[in-house]
């Protein structure tokens, strides 16, 4: 059996007390690759200051702020930081001065970034009230302005000047953020966040620069104002350009929600409103709302086993825009439906019903259009969107939502990339999906036509069945031709020439491929390779003769489904009767005898029939 040991190494920064702290995020931004066109403008950020604002949602009286370099390609050295009250929400870089703090890392003043790297300020005193605009000033060392961490979408303006200093009155202004990720605040044990997955409509593409009107502060500014829920930070992750499933800017939301959603300190709740740019260039409106279900759907069960609620909110219409088909609306009216129905949710948000034009379903109200693309909203769509949203979805106390009637209880299921081991299946290429089951899949990469003897081609499984029933085993595939949609597979016996055909399909789909009758017992499955090009996420093991749906389930420890070291060529099995006849059909019910040969680990079964 294969072991793997895990290591984990933890960074302890300023302390042992932090662990006693309870933090909550009052503002975030979600960072990517900063575009070339949106890089920050000469002098640069090497060597010089930079003076970015940012208003807070909830207020506290010591802070830390987070900083990244997550897709820089070299390191950023930080010489020094200040934080300081604002006296604009970005118009200006004025700053009330006797409010100025220096920050710290680790007890030094600076800190140097590694590619790839981020840093977290150790706490300090520093008050700030609700909705209050704070200034971040800092001071760079050696720094790329070609390849910067960072938001492009501030929609608050920054200010650059050459040189360590802290005077900005003649500073170059760019609309930008560069490197700052999170500014965090230590709060009551009752306070808590709202992180929002979402694209440029949260991220704020049609509202005010330097006036932070986007939808998510309308919301912040409600929730503070309501007695109940005054103690709700608010940290907009949206990305402008963003797709939940892949092309668009930035990460996508199904590679990033772990980071933006699940990572954020002292997050209760989290709002999904993203897929507009899926839809919009979609080839298959339906089956592309479908595979962002799927994301969803995860992104539920591992919130829920955090005790995190989560929201949906309702896709906002876009007729009259580049993205709309008949098809598109069919995807969008898929994901509405499902939000509006599904029990997984905890709650929804209807964006959709809030905005739209009575007379016209498909499309926005004309009032809320931003430079009439049909698309996005102005101002007054985000005070509306910010608006409709029930704030006591924010005070529930009930456990979060069970998931739909689940599937099978007793279904086993198995991530395939998890079968790989150093003698079996390595012939088999690990790929990443946003649409598969955690993100990867197992490629055939070489066709074995007749029927493989290497074990690298082969994949093997270990399960072990309650009763004696008749078992189906599906597998989620993606073939997308003929010359791909194949495998070798046997239960408890040499793959032979046995292999499912016909497994085609142009998007993750479930595929019955072995039916049979299994005893109570351990058994292993077999599948081979057959023609390159096939592709595997999962496996179901399970009585119900009905194909899974979605992602499936929960899948089971990797030390339940280690994968056999013995060549898998060497097993054979012989059925016989009672009388001593031997059986050519697997037998319905009975027992085996299975014996281990020690001098080169090869397996024979008996296997004798009680009825």
């Amino acid at each position: 059996m294969k072991k793997i040991a895990l290591v984990f190494a933890c960074l302890l920064t300023g302390g042992m007390a932090w662990a006693q702290s309870h933090w909550v995020g009052t503002w975030g931004t979600a960072p990517q690759l900063v575009e070339n066109n949106n890089n920050p403008p000469s002098p640069g950020l090497g060597n010089n200051s930079l003076r970015q604002i940012v208003q807070v949602s909830i207020g506290g009286e010591r802070v830390r702020l987070k900083l990244t370099n997550e897709f820089s390609a070299g390191a950023t050295q930080i010489k020094a930081v200040e934080l300081a009250i604002a006296k604009t929400a970005g118009s200006s870089s004025e700053i009330d001065e006797s409010s100025t703090v220096s920050l710290t890392f680790n007890g030094q003043a600076g800190v140097t970034m590694p590619a790839k790297g981020k840093a977290v300020s150790d706490p300090v005193d520093f008050k700030i009230g609700p909705r209050e605009n704070v200034a971040i000033t800092i001071h760079y060392g050696s720094a790329s302005s070609t390849s910067v961490s960072g938001h492009p979408g501030s929609r608050t303006t920054s200010y650059l000047k050459s040189g360590n200093t802290t005077n900005f009155s003649s500073a170059t202004k760019t609309d930008h953020w560069y490197n700052i990720l999170a500014l965090e605040v230590e709060a009551p044990e009752e306070a808590g966040a709202v992180a929002i997955l979402g694209n440029s409509i949260t991220d704020g593409r049609g509202s005010t620069t330097n006036q932070q009107n986007r939808w998510a502060d309308v919301l912040s500014r409600r929730l503070l104002a309501n007695e109940p829920t005054s103690q709700v930070g608010v940290l907009n992750m949206g990305i402008g350009g963003n797709c939940v499933l892949g092309g668009g800017l930035g990460p996508t939301g199904s590679s990033r929600y772990q980071r933006d959603l699940l990572g954020q300190e002292g997050v209760k709740w989290i709002i999904l409103f993203e897929a507009v740019n899926d839809l919009g260039g979609a080839q298959n409106g339906v089956q592309t709302a479908k595979r962002i279900i799927d994301v969803y759907k995860q992104i539920i069960r591992e919130a829920h086993e955090k005790g995190i609620y989560v929201f949906g909110a309702t896709i906002t219409p876009f007729k009259g825009s580049g993205y709309y088909s008949t098809d598109h609306e069919k995807g969008r009216s898929t994901i509405n439906q499902w939000i509006r129905t599904t029990k997984m949710l905890d709650g929804v948000i209807d964006f959709d019903e809030a905005v739209r034009n009575p007379q016209d379903l498909e499309a926005m109200q004309s009032k809320f259009l931003f430079e009439n693309d049909w698309l996005h909203l102005n101002a007054q769509g985000y005070e509306t969107m910010g608006g409709c949203i029930d704030l006591s979805l924010f005070t529930k106390t009930d456990p979060v939502s069970d998931e739909e009637e689940p599937y099978d209880n007793n279904a086993l299921w198995i991530e395939a990339e998890s079968l790989p081991t150093e003698v079996s299946g390595t012939a088999f290429q690990v790929e990443e999906d946003a649409a598969a089951s955690k993100g990867k899949y197992l490629e055939t990469v070489q066709e074995t036509i007749p029927t493989p003897t290497d074990s690298t081609h082969i994949l093997a499984a270990h399960f072990t069945t309650s009763k004696a029933d008749t078992y189906y085993i599906y597998a989620r595939v993606l073939c997308p031709t003929w010359n791909d949609d194949s495998y070798f597979v046997s239960v408890d016996g040499a793959l032979n020439s046995n292999f499912v055909n016909g497994l085609q399909t142009a998007s993750w789909d479930w595929k019955e491929i072995y039916q049979g009758n299994l005893i109570a017992g351990q058994h292993t499955l077999y599948i081979g390779g057959r023609e390159d090009g096939a592709c595997l996420d999962k496996l179901c093991i399970t009585t119900n003769p009905e194909a899974p749906s979605g992602m499936g389930g929960n899948t089971i420890p990797t030390s339940i489904s280690e994968v056999s070291a013995h060549h898998p060529s060497t097993v054979s099995i012989e059925h016989y009767s009672l009388s001593g006849m031997r059986l050519t059909t697997l037998p319905t019910t009975g027992m085996y005898i299975e014996v281990r040969r020690a001098d080169d680990g090869s397996i024979s079964r008996k296997v004798i029939i009680l009825k």
